[in-house]
């Protein structure tokens, strides 16, 4: 504790030599909040070398007369500053900065981080539209376990997730999707993009190849390409990803079987047999990922691949991120019993398990029969805003424009004399968030045009700027 005694010790002369601290000091906060902000300068100005190491504190009496605070105050924010090494206290003398201090100094302005988040512009890829009435129920859900919390969320649970999500997805996977699988198989990740991690780290090693579809989901090739794995690229055509170019050196492929992204097609039966053919020959991987499977426009989703293999060679990974809302962080993957417990040993050392909460408040809406009656009123604002999309676009006379009949985007076709990447610069400029479909080549020469999203956004909102896009790129 420092010692504000009278003494007869040399250094207390300097008691009548000190600078004015109160004005190195701003106004502190009110009551309550003030020993904190004291000790918070108090270290600032230590540790920017305004007060020296080595030299003496005021006297905490003095201290909190010139900053018109309690003296109890001023005793705490020093004790702090000693705990942590910054001040000795010297029985007789006072308190000191202490001989070595950090020295952190900075001539760079305060950056004030805008809150707000920035809102993207139409057409922009990724964003889900916000449901009201699923939004009220989820409040409702969550609120429902909030006033009753069952003890599952006061300790870490199963790596997979709790058994009731678990049971609840497997239940919708084989109803929805034809996925063989029961809830020991599920695991719950924050999505897609986890569970391709997951994967890559539980049965893939650097160095190893990787076959993936060309054009290629670019998240899923950074996510290959960043673990060290060798890409190759598998062209599409209007059957889907060709499987004859796959060979026997690969260790895994990575597909979008039901709605390629990005170009939109559906892998037909005879390539997936192939694919499957493949795997159960090479002992390769098939990793499936459901691409935006649950919105299609023209008649029931399509069956899985997964559904279709019998050798266990298929990792079937999905999410409620476009079909819901990102913000919930909720996907599953599939996975075979090979992998099942690496990959739980991998959840555990990272983010141990998913959030309980939002579990159980999922669980209720795919148990209650909400989640069905949500995936049908998406499925309708999805095709509106398709619809004025389209017909936003349709008033260029130099782009063709594939009218998707599933999924949330649609790609459009440029003239020769315009490369993508210009024309995403002309979009951006009137407010249309596209994408270069060249820049999701992975090995095969780039194919031009524009991937445009069409989820999240009210329908005359997209039109409107489709249509000034259209004229924007009907004067190039």
């Amino acid at each position: 504790m420092p010692l504000d005694r009278k003494s007869t010790n040399p250094d207390q002369k300097i008691r009548t030599n000190l600078p004015d601290w109160s004005s190195l000091i701003p106004v502190l906060p009110a009551a309550g909040k003030r020993t904190p902000a004291l000790y918070r300068e108090l270290r600032r100005l230590i540790e920017a070398g305004t007060i020296p190491a080595g030299s003496k504190l005021p006297p905490s009496r003095d201290l909190a007369g010139r900053l018109k605070i309690a003296r109890g105050s001023v005793v705490a924010a020093f004790e702090t500053l000693i705990a942590e090494g910054y001040a000795v206290a010297r029985t007789g003398a006072g308190t000191f900065v202490a001989d070595r201090v950090p020295v952190v100094k900075s001539t760079l302005p305060v950056e004030t981080e805008n809150t707000e988040a920035k809102m993207p512009l139409p057409g922009t890829l990724g964003v889900a539209m916000a449901d009201a009435r699923t939004l009220n129920l989820f409040r409702t859900l969550l609120a429902r376990h909030l006033a009753r919390p069952g003890p599952e969320h006061f300790y870490y649970g199963d790596p997979r997730g709790g058994a009731a999500l678990r049971q609840a997805v497997a239940a919708y996977l084989r109803q929805a999707r034809g996925v063989r699988c029961e809830a020991r198989s599920i695991v719950i990740t924050t999505g897609t993009q986890q569970g391709i991690d997951l994967v890559i780290r539980s049965a893939l090693q650097p160095g190893d190849r990787v076959m993936v579809e060309d054009p290629c989901y670019p998240s899923a090739r950074a996510a290959f390409a960043g673990a060290g794995l060798g890409l190759s690229g598998l062209a599409v055509d209007a059957e889907g990803a060709d499987i004859s170019l796959a060979t026997a050196g690969a260790r895994a492929i990575y597909v979008t079987p039901s709605h390629q992204f990005p170009l939109g097609v559906t892998m037909s039966m005879r390539r997936r047999l192939a694919l499957i053919d493949w795997a159960r020959e090479t002992g390769g991987w098939i990793i499936e990922d459901d691409y935006d499977s649950e919105f299609r426009f023209a008649g029931p989703p399509l069956a899985a691949m997964q559904g279709m293999d019998d050798s266990g060679r298929v990792i079937y990974l999905g999410t409620f991120s476009k079909v819901l809302f990102p913000g919930l962080r909720l996907g599953y993957a599939v996975i075979p019993d090979p992998l099942l417990e690496t990959i739980m040993a991998l959840r555990s050392r990272t983010d141990r398990s998913p959030p309980t909460l939002a579990e159980a408040a999922l669980t209720d809406l795919l148990r209650e029969g909400h989640f069905a009656a949500h995936l049908r009123r998406a499925r309708r604002h999805a095709q509106a805003a398709r619809d004025a999309l389209v017909a936003g676009l349709s008033a260029a006379k130099n782009l063709s424009v594939d009218v998707p009949d599933q999924g949330l985007h649609l790609v459009a076709g440029l003239p020769d004399s315009l490369a993508d990447t210009a024309a995403v610069e002309i979009a951006r400029r009137v407010g249309l968030g596209v994408r270069a479909l060249s820049s999701m080549a992975v090995t095969n020469p780039p194919r031009q045009g524009l991937v445009i999203g069409f989820s999240g956004f009210a329908p005359e909102v997209l039109h409107a700027a489709a249509t000034r896009f259209a004229a924007a790129i009907s004067n190039n």
